[in-house]
């Protein structure tokens, strides 16, 4: 009879160490940022804005004004539009491991199980079998109590993600507005109308 439940009892404990290890999974590393270059019609695009020769300048003047524009405007406020945007600091709600949420519920829920059932089985008089059943019984309990409180982390980091993703939008329209300024600024100091 003990041998029965020594062996029910590592049993599920394996199983449950087994579920525990399958669970952890690893970010994917970020890819590296591509070179930025310039191009007039996607700067506009980007910044939402049109130019025009208010003073009947050249396509080429233009150009070569839009270009030296963007770039003073680049070393005025260290912002370039074209680069893709910085990648937002981690918080510790998404740089925490997966969660250990349950971890040990399938053996704990095991070894009350078998206490419980050597107790029912003690009061009918088969203390082995109701061991082994109560150990299933309380393996089975520890195995949902683990899922739940894994979907519950897993809905917690989602939440954090979104609310990280909503943040890193409201910055980067932040750094494009300001890069915007900049730009306007001196496109119609050179004779632009910039809307």
């Amino acid at each position: 009879m003990v041998r029965l439940l020594i062996t029910a009892c590592v049993a599920l404990f394996g199983l449950g160490i087994s579920l525990a290890a399958q669970t952890q999974v690893q970010p994917a590393p970020a890819p590296a940022p591509a070179p930025a270059t310039f191009s007039p019609q996607q700067v506009q695009q980007k910044l939402g804005v049109f130019v025009y020769p208010a003073h009947h300048q050249t396509e080429a003047k233009q150009n070569a004004d839009e270009k030296q524009c963007y770039t003073w405007a680049r070393e005025q406020t260290g912002i370039d539009p074209m680069a893709p945007p910085p990648q937002p600091a981690q918080t510790a709600a998404t740089e925490q491991p997966p969660s250990n949420a349950g971890k040990g519920s399938v053996a704990k829920g095991a070894a009350g199980g078998a206490v419980a059932g050597t107790a029912i089985g003690a009061v009918t008089g088969n203390t082995g079998t109701g061991a082994a059943t109560g150990a299933t019984v309380g393996a089975l309990g520890g195995v949902a109590h683990k899922k739940k409180a894994q979907k519950q982390a897993e809905a917690q980091q989602q939440q954090a993600q979104a609310q990280a993703q909503q943040q890193a939008q409201a910055q980067e329209q932040q750094r494009l507005g300001t890069f915007k300024k900049a730009y306007s600024a001196c496109l119609q100091g050179r004779g632009y109308s910039v809307q």
